[in-house]
């Protein structure tokens, strides 16, 4: 077994005379795995019905015979632009109806019969010359679905729509119930008055948005499917496409399920000082989507990207740092987009493991080191081994698409960025050197001694059983806005939260208070306020942002309040007992140094104990897998190895290492 060490391999874009010096670089370098035709359709179907795959053969027969492996991409994620020429109704229509056009990529309705025709012949056409090609380890399916098209309005899409509608919902009078369209005169007397949520005059139906994004969502997995039932008819070799990390527009739990190997793709920025710690929860995401299994990092950029407003480089060693903190997350394979910089087109400024300088440069001397150290530390076997190990948590988030669709629509009760929700608590957990997994509401529950549940907006009856019962016998947290309305937007009266979360945390909501942003059109506006916390739970002076509510206490315990304004007085934070567990109620979102206090508080609460410290420094991630404690420097200082050990990459004592900043050690320990 082996870490996989590459990245997206596009020849076409080069003369033949490049191709033989690619293959020698990898094998310098220690590539391992290529992922190769992301965006070939054009060249491997010039003319419709019209195929060349003999440079195809020629790049696959030079990767097999210098020993890299092949992750072959169906190409479908660009197609040519003679199918909008012969088909213009398979290019995408924007919710103001404008149809765009060709000369970018992803430039198809993913409910388009004609474009999933061509894009399932295409495929047919590759699995039969290559399914049993040697160099061939990994299918590869379209590219990064949804990134730019997730949502399609044109008439194709309406029809599929109303297709979708009718398998769901029966009879229209069920539409009509669950969209609630007794309000604004929206009642419908057939599905073929139902249009997609096109542009209105004010708000649209809720649930009729709602509704619409699972339908994109289901039509992009639909596309999916339509290719893999292909290759596996004829092909036993592993099948992926690759995530985006928290990706709004796509529902990953349900894509989950459908591939092999969980891939991802990720792009932290360089300036920014929240990048590794945002990073480990997009990894811890990757880890939990495979229910704890290895999962696979298909692209990174060696250096900068080009499409940020400001693309910062990655300083030295940080492209190592963030690899290896996948790897420690989970990860058994580190690939990069791309393999040689391209010069030409819309991304000949993002970096590459080739970099335009050639070999005589840092990118490349830190290429081939990594490649080095992967390679060494693949080798390790039995007890020492890493490849293939999964990483143990005892504390889990509950994540929810419904959810993040749904709380971040118009009409809502204040402004709420759902991830950003997520990563307040994940951050202040990761802090306490413990790993999280992501969970979701509905699964089994009862391997993890803590549950955090934040901002889960809609709920099922059967979610709000579930979380409840974690009370009975572990920690439950449970944060602001969650459970306020049912799958169908539908507002749970009589105190939100529903039945059996109440009794859990003996709170109910009687009304939100969220702090008012200023009126912008008053020139004497401030910024929105804060809200004054008041509890020893906090460990300190705290301040409350984004939300509050009129918290009421039935059979709870109250450790922290609101300390001034209308709420004075009234809960922030509840605790209540439950002989073997708990349950916890959070009314807003600490500041990240109040929330780091109180998750600490919560987390010895239920009995948890914290890791010692690895390392003393600033921004020092340590997480473990397997036999080893990876231990990452991503501060702006020094660190300090505080664990006895043997570091895997260097062969020195660990205890008093020194790492400097993005300085990484990999220490064995029993």
């Amino acid at each position: 077994m082996t870490i996989w060490y590459g990245g997206d391999y596009n020849p076409e874009q080069w003369p033949t005379n490049i191709w033989d010096e690619d293959v020698r670089l990898m094998n310098r370098a220690g590539v391992s795995l290529a992922t190769v035709g992301v965006f070939s359709w054009a060249r491997l179907e010039p003319r419709p019905g019209k195929y060349d795959f003999a440079w195809l053969d020629g790049v696959l027969d030079l990767l097999h015979a210098h020993g890299v492996r092949v992750d072959l991409a169906t190409a479908t994620a660009s197609p040519p632009p003679w199918l909008a020429l012969r088909h213009p109704e398979t290019l995408p229509v924007t919710e103001e109806g404008v149809r765009m056009s060709v000369g970018s990529r992803q430039q198809y309705c993913p409910s388009s019969p004609v474009y999933r025709e061509r894009a399932r012949e295409l495929v047919r056409r590759l699995v039969e010359r290559y399914a049993d090609h040697p160099a061939l380890e990994l299918w590869h399916v379209n590219n990064e679905y949804g990134c730019h098209i997730s949502h399609c309005y044109c008439d194709v899409s309406a029809a599929a729509f109303r297709d979708w509608l009718r398998a769901k919902y029966g009879r229209i009078e069920e539409l009509n119930r669950v969209w609630g369209t007794a309000f604004w005169s929206q009642r419908y007397d057939s599905f073929d008055e139902v249009s997609p949520p096109r542009a209105a005059p004010t708000f649209r139906n809720p649930t009729q948005l709602l509704d619409y994004d699972r339908f994109s969502n289901d039509e992009l997995l639909a596309c999916y499917r339509s290719e893999v039932a292909i290759i596996r008819a004829r092909s036993t070799v592993p099948v992926t496409t690759n995530f985006m990390g928290f990706f709004k527009a796509v529902d990953y739990w349900a894509w989950a399920r459908e591939v092999d190997i969980v891939s991802d793709d990720t792009y932290p920025d360089p300036a920014d000082p929240d990048s590794p710690a945002y990073a480990a929860m997009v990894r811890d995401l990757m880890r939990s989507l495979g229910d704890g299994a290895p999962w696979l990092l298909m692209e990174q950029a060696p250096g900068a990207v080009n499409w940020r407003r400001r693309n910062a480089a990655k300083s030295p060693g940080q492209m190592r740092a963030w690899s290896f903190q996948c790897v420690a997350r989970g990860a058994d394979g580190i690939l990069f987009f791309q393999w040689r910089q391209s010069a030409v087109g819309s991304e000949k400024f993002h970096s590459g493991l080739v970099p335009h300088g050639g070999t005589d440069t840092r990118v490349w001397r830190e290429v081939e080191q990594l490649g080095r150290e992967l390679a060494e530390l693949s080798g390790r076997t039995g007890d020492a081994a890493i490849v293939g190990t999964r990483v143990p948590s005892s504390v889990a988030i509950a994540l929810d698409w419904d959810s993040w669709w749904a709380i971040e629509q118009p009409a809502s009760p204040t402004e709420v960025s759902y991830v950003r929700t997520l990563f307040a608590w994940h951050s202040a957990l990761t802090s306490l050197g413990l790993t999280v997994d992501f969970v979701r509401a509905d699964a089994d529950l009862s391997g993890y001694r803590l549950v955090v549940v934040p901002a889960h907006f809609t709920a099922t009856d059967s979610q709000v059983r579930n979380l409840a019962a974690v009370a009975e016998t572990g920690t439950l947290v449970v944060g602001f806005g969650t459970a306020i309305t049912d799958e169908n937007l539908h507002v749970r009266l009589g105190g939100y939260l529903g039945e059996p979360l109440r009794r859990a945390l003996g709170v109910w909501i009687e009304e939100f208070a969220p702090p008012a942003s200023p009126d912008l059109s008053n020139l004497g506006a401030g910024a929105p306020p804060e809200l004054v916390l008041d509890g020893e739970v906090f460990g300190g002076p705290a301040t409350g942002r984004v939300w509050a509510e009129y918290v009421r206490v039935e059979d709870a315990e109250t450790v922290a309040t609101f300390a001034e304004g209308a709420l004075s007085g009234w809960p922030a934070v509840t605790r209540r007992g439950t002989g073997a567990g708990a349950g916890w109620y959070v009314a807003t979102l600490p500041d990240p140094g109040a929330l780091r206090r109180l998750a600490e508080r919560i987390v010895r609460d239920a009995g948890l104990d914290l890791p010692a410290p690895a390392a003393r420094g600033d921004r020092v991630e340590t997480v473990r897998r397997g036999g080893y404690v990876f231990v990452i420097n991503h501060g702006a200082h020094e660190a300090e190895v505080l664990l006895d050990g043997t570091d895997a990459l260097t062969g020195a004592p660990a205890l008093g290492l020194k790492l400097a900043p993005q300085g990484v050690a990999v220490i064995g320990v029993e």
